[in-house]
């Protein structure tokens, strides 16, 4: 029985090409898993460059009163909707309608006066024309009297006696003191007309003083009335109903509903990033939406050299530290309805730069 089992042949080894099989497929499957990956990044992360460093942001009005006063009417609530032209507050209008008043009555007077002076150059203008003729008439007589003197002069001592004589010469001297007087009150009457002519510029000027008060009283009586430079939604709120305001004080803010995102990418992100490419932006507040948009421009400058104190890198203790770029992206069209999107929401854009 032992011859006949030590006879028997010994089994042939196992086979070793399942093995190999499993480990060609294995290979087979991680190269095609290699290939899938290498297309998916190609595909969908190498064209696309991303940031959570990234917000919403938009134009935030402050509105604040232009003159003092009490708040008389609110007609504003928070998170309200207002539109462009609509009155939001009220300042009591009492003081400055009354300041209006007396602007209104200083102009009118002021308005007599400037007719009073112009009337007044008329008058001094017909002064100078009589003035004038009378220095005329002054000269006639003068010459008269002047002429009857050497006539009487001129003859025999025996032919006229020497009180004629005497007579002619005194009314001669009287003609000449005349005209002197009518000529003195010729330059009296042109200074008049200077004077008035003064007083009348003096009182114009006056008249554009009440005009420019009267305007400016018109302006504080229409600055009572706070109305919406644009449509939008108020925002932070600080006025109530009585309030003492002062001028340029804030009362509230207005948020207008055209926003956009300000994505803060890495320095090195930017090298293939250009002004309309296409984003796709994913809102935190809306996980399960994406809205589309494109790139509006990049900041001429990094967000710290444009910080309160910007970094000194003069300095022996240098290290450097990627910046970051603030890049402006605007929405494709308007926000559907029922979408509200606040200032300051967190956002992930991704910008196909390829």
């Amino acid at each position: 029985m032992n011859l006949e089992k030590e006879n028997i042949p010994p089994p042939p080894p196992p086979r070793k090409t399942g093995r190999k099989q499993k480990l060609l497929f294995g290979g087979i499957a991680a190269l095609v898993v290699l290939i899938a990956v290498i297309i998916y990044y190609l595909i969908f992360i190498a064209p696309y460059e991303s940031t959570d460093d990234a917000f919403i942001d938009g134009y935030a009005t402050l509105v604040s009163s232009r003159v003092p006063g009490q708040v008389a009417q609110l007609m504003v609530t928070d998170n309200q909707e207002g539109k462009a032209g609509d009155v939001l507050v009220e300042i009591d209008p009492r003081d400055y309608a009354a300041s209006l008043a007396l602007a209104q009555a200083d102009l009118a007077a002021a308005r007599s006066q400037s007719d009073q002076a112009r009337a007044q150059i008329s008058v001094s203008e017909a002064k100078v024309v009589q003035a004038q003729a009378a220095v005329t008439a002054a000269e006639a007589e003068y010459q008269r009297a002047s002429d009857d003197l050497k006539r009487y002069q001129a003859v025999e001592s025996k032919a006229v006696s020497q009180s004629a004589i005497d007579q002619a010469r005194a009314e001669a001297r009287t003609a000449a003191a005349n005209l002197d007087a009518a000529v003195s009150q010729t330059k009296a009457a042109g200074a008049d007309v200077t004077l008035s002519d003064a007083v009348a510029e003096a009182a114009a000027a006056a008249v554009q003083q009440a005009q420019a008060k009267l305007q400016q009283a018109e302006l504080n009586v229409s600055y009572t009335k706070i109305v919406a430079s644009r449509d939008g939604r108020i925002t932070a709120r600080t006025v109530e109903l009585g309030d003492y305001v002062q001028p340029g004080q804030a009362l509230f803010t207005l948020v207008p509903r055209d926003v956009w995102v300000v994505a803060n990418f890495k320095e090195t992100q930017l090298t293939y990033m250009r002004p309309g490419q296409p984003v796709q932006l994913r809102v935190d507040a809306y996980p399960n939406r994406t809205f589309k948009g494109k790139v509006d421009s990049l900041q001429a400058g990094t967000g710290a050299r444009f910080s309160l104190l910007p970094p000194e890198n003069a300095v022996g203790n240098y290290v450097k530290v990627v910046q970051r770029v603030p890049v402006k992206i605007t929405f494709d069209g308007p926000l559907p309805d029922g979408v509200d999107i606040a200032l300051g929401m967190s956002v992930v854009p991704e910008v196909k730069v390829k």
